[in-house]
């Protein structure tokens, strides 16, 4: 096991899309970047939001989750590659860093970013 809190660690950055093919064509995107090694989507999740900004209303439209497994150093150019090409107005995009992770698994992503 690899403690990941050292300079560069792992990372999976959160991503709501409007659909699969949505969450597919940012998944595939950032993967031939070499920005990520591996992402998961997650069809028909329920969020409430405040939307439009400021006005009160609870929107509760479908969505879908994007989960793309990288790096930290990696982040900042995720968030410009996503933003240039999201349909959302405001995507929701952030990173959650990883604690720890398997000595193979840990090889094999930053071998597929190379």
């Amino acid at each position: 096991m690899k403690f990941t809190q050292d300079s560069d660690h792992m990372i999976v950055v959160y991503v709501t899309c409007e659909s699969v093919e949505q969450a597919e064509q940012i998944g595939e995107h950032i993967m031939k970047k070499k920005l990520c090694a591996c992402v998961n989507i997650y069809k028909d999740m329920q969020p409430m939001f405040f939307w439009p900004p400021k006005t009160g209303n609870i929107d509760k439209s479908k969505e879908v989750v994007l989960l793309l497994k990288s790096v930290k150093s990696k982040y900042d150019d995720i968030e410009k590659e996503i933003t240039k090409i999201h349909t959302y107005d405001v995507p929701c995009i952030f990173a959650i860093p990883v604690m720890a992770v398997a000595d193979g698994y840990w090889e094999w992503l930053n071998g597929e970013m190379e």
